[in-house]
């Protein structure tokens, strides 16, 4: 579209170069070539992964390819700058290779489950975004131009963008040719691969290595541009393909439309010669719709196929001295927290005086890390119980990023504050929570999709978010600082405020753990002892959306910890909703107060944001999960 149009523009200009002849061969031509490129290359990445793991929503941004490139280049570019000039190719294929094996090495366990790939996928994306936001902030110079460029910008200045994405283009058509046939007998499972004497492994690695080096290809030369790759193969589905070989090649045509036509659309709308928004970012308000569309062609799996189901606990049976154990080791590390600490002359601990001077600085961090704490773990345990999913927490489920697209919005209305701000991310939170039950409750999901559903509200909201990142301005500076988790700027009112949010908060949840306890067994049981199921979950709901914005407004919404603190309380031993609640309350306070005191002192004199702390344990740990699920299995 857009390049037909330049060509007919050339063709109507005068033979003497002026700016606008310049403009249009060094700037708008190349722009709509590598738009053009760039999406059949992403088509054809997304149409291969899609077939090597039998996924119908497989694609480098789904699996955190995309991302996983974009933090080696990150860390490239404020590090090691060197390595870019020797090439960014090689340092995104490296993030985007590792990212891969980590995703495909959680599934392989468990045969590549298209819930547990996505899941882990998601995971890893959600780690390398936070550790990218890091070293942003790290390096505020770098700010507005990194996340522009993140976002996945098409601006060009010459032709080398179009040359190296066309060759590298070239290339990954010939090579899926040559396994057109191996890939072909992928469609069968592997035992009638295996028969007709297709070597599996091999064809496995071969394409994915394909896809995964096109997808790094076009984020070291544009940023990300996500879901390009997963809506190409269904919109070539759409329009009649069904073999491999059709798909193969419809796929990279169909890339190349969406995201020229997408192009075209950020360029129409924007003023004063700006995007209205980075092409990337709007590619990816694609992504959250289309997941839904296609979670009918996601396999449904059984009632024992989630990650955590294997993971039978004990009950303990004297669960009150594990919450005084509990408790203990929580007022010790808020001790540890408050006494122990680092300086120019080494580590110390501070008594005395020297307590007296540092108690008004570390006491609100502890305050409201503590807090939100406890409030992740309940809103984690109430969304757990409430969908019947032990994998459902306010991260996973794309509430936490609900919550900061209503940040977002209040931030760009006019900068409000106080309890504005929090109203506004009670609104964002309720806003996801209400429609991915709402899409449940329509297309009778089960567990697993309903995880996907989730995956998909909040890709589209982290998709909202990037687009205001990418506009620059405090707004999008103030959006950055609370994504990342800074406990750095609580004071003593942000404190109190948590900690009165808390205490109102959590009392409610503590009265309802009888409608914890029975809804779990399903809505007929539920209603045969009396719960009004609907009013019962419009009141958790409530109350799941009032704890993340809470929490989220203190420590960001990659934590983790209301996905890690049921969990453990669980595998702890205690059962019962009451028990499991008290002891996740202490855990998720335990958590996130060792992770913001460790924070402050692990890269002393410099402090990470608590939140993307605590999510460098919560990502592992996730990993432990699925791994340990797949060990169990395999038995």
């Amino acid at each position: 579209m857009v390049a037909l149009a330049l060509l007919a523009t050339l063709a109507s200009r005068p033979v003497v170069p002026g700016l606008d002849e310049v403009m249009l061969w060094q700037v708008e031509l190349p722009r709509a070539t590598v738009a053009l490129l760039a999406g059949a290359a992403l088509g054809l990445s997304g149409a291969l992964l899609q077939r090597v793991l039998r996924n119908p929503i497989a694609d480098a941004s789904t699996l955190g390819i995309a991302s996983g490139a974009q933090l080696a280049l990150t860390v490239a570019l404020a590090y090691a700058p060197a390595l870019l000039g020797a090439g960014r190719e090689v340092v995104a294929l490296t993030g985007g290779t590792a990212a891969a094996a980590v995703v495909l090495a959680l599934g392989w366990r468990r045969g590549l489950d298209p819930v547990t790939v996505v899941l882990s996928g998601m995971m890893i994306s959600l780690l390398a975004g936070a550790l990218s936001a890091t070293l942003v902030l790290a390096r505020g110079d770098y700010v507005l131009s990194l996340f522009i460029w993140g976002a996945g910008a098409l601006d060009q200045q010459d032709w080398s963008s179009a040359r190296t994405l066309g060759i590298r283009l070239l290339l990954g058509l010939a090579a899926s040719a040559v396994i057109v046939r191996p890939l072909i007998l992928l469609g069968l499972d592997d035992a009638g691969s295996r028969s007709l004497g297709l070597r599996l492994l091999a064809t496995r690695l071969a394409a994915t290595a394909i896809a995964v080096w096109l997808a790094a290809t076009v984020t070291a030369e544009v940023g990300i541009i996500a879901f390009v790759g997963l809506a190409a193969p269904a919109f070539a589905g759409f329009m009649g393909a069904r073999t491999t070989r059709q798909i193969l090649f419809a796929a990279p045509l169909a890339g190349a439309l969406i995201l020229s036509f997408t192009d075209s659309v950020v360029q129409l709308g924007g003023w004063q010669g700006r995007d209205l928004a980075p092409t990337g970012a709007a590619t990816a308000l694609l992504g959250g719709p289309l997941l839904l569309l296609l979670l009918s062609r996601v396999p449904a799996g059984g009632p024992h196929r989630h990650p955590a189901a294997a993971l039978a606990p004990r009950r303990l049976r004297r669960p009150w001295l594990g919450l005084g154990l509990l408790g203990l080791g929580t007022l010790l590390a808020m001790a540890a927290t408050l006494c122990i600490g680092r300086s120019a002359e080494g580590w110390h601990v501070a008594t005395g005086g020297p307590f007296m001077e540092l108690l008004p600085l570390r006491w609100p961090r502890l305050v409201a890390a503590g807090s939100a704490g406890m409030m992740l773990a309940t809103a984690g345990l109430i969304l757990q119980r409430m969908t019947g999913n032990p994998m459902a927490s306010p991260e996973v489920l794309g509430v936490s990023a609900g919550s900061g697209v209503g940040l977002a919005v209040l931030l760009l209305a006019g900068g409000a504050s106080g309890p504005w701000l929090l109203a506004g991310m009670v609104a964002g939170a309720l806003a996801v929570l209400g429609l991915m039950l709402a899409i449940t409750a329509r297309s009778g999901l089960g567990p697993e999709r309903l995880l996907l559903a989730g995956v998909a509200c909040g890709a589209l909201c982290m998709a909202i978010l990037s687009v205001v990142l990418s506009s620059g301005g405090m707004a999008a500076y103030s959006l950055l600082v609370w994504m990342s988790g800074s406990t750095n700027r609580v004071g003593a009112f942000e404190a109190l405020t948590a900690l009165g949010g808390t205490l109102v908060l959590v009392v409610p949840a503590w009265l309802l753990t009888r409608w914890l306890s029975v809804l779990p067994l399903g809505p007929d049981a539920s209603r045969s002892v009396g719960i009004p199921v609907r009013r019962a979950r419009l009141a958790l709901a409530l109350l799941a959306a009032a704890l993340t914005a809470m929490a989220s407004f203190a420590v960001g919404p990659l934590s983790l910890i209301g996905l890690m603190a049921p969990h453990l309380a669980r595998l702890a031993g205690f059962a019962r909703a009451r028990e499991q609640l008290a002891a996740a309350l202490l855990i998720g306070a335990l958590l996130l107060i060792v992770a913001d005191w460790l924070a402050r002192l692990v890269v002393f004199p410099y402090q990470m944001p608590t939140g993307l702390f605590a999510a460098l344990i919560g990502v592992p740990y996730l990993i432990w999960l699925l791994n340990r699920t797949g060990e169990r299995r395999s038995r």
